[in-house]
């Protein structure tokens, strides 16, 4: 099933024919930055069946962090649109967000890093909820 996106000036486009390898909602601190104090709410498509179709994201690293995340957004408008992590090698992690289509999302099938999880972030009962990262 194709699923395309973009950011919200539509600079930049992408498109994926997988289905989503893992649904998750990311309450690390770092994902809260991102996601403007919220949880994050990820897709992973296997990075082999992503592609950008129009425009190029600018990237974002850290460099004081071990393993950090790089993050894909709109040099124009600033929109995040996909998350690459070490811990997910291969794996493209499209911010809900930027689809097209978000209610194709369904709902997060896991909850990461609820440790920093703030008092008003809300974990649906039928989620599984995971401290860090569930373990391989």
């Amino acid at each position: 099933m194709s699923k395309e996106g973009g950011c919200y000036c539509g600079a930049i486009r992408y498109r994926t024919d997988a289905e989503p390898a893992v649904k998750a909602q990311c309450h690390c601190r770092e994902c809260q930055y991102f996601a403007g104090g919220s949880s994050n709410l990820t897709q992973g498509i296997p990075e082999a069946d992503f592609s950008y179709t129009k425009g190029t994201p600018k990237q974002f690293t850290r460099s004081d962090l071990d393993n950090p995340v790089t993050r894909d957004f709109c040099g124009e408008c600033g929109t995040q649109l996909v998350s690459w992590s070490p811990a997910l090698p291969g794996m493209a992690l499209i911010k809900i967000g930027t689809l097209d289509d978000p209610s194709s999302f369904g709902g997060a099938q896991i909850a990461i890093f609820t440790t920093e999880k703030q008092r008003f972030h809300h974990i649906p009962a039928d989620v599984e909820t995971y401290d860090t990262l569930p373990a391989s």
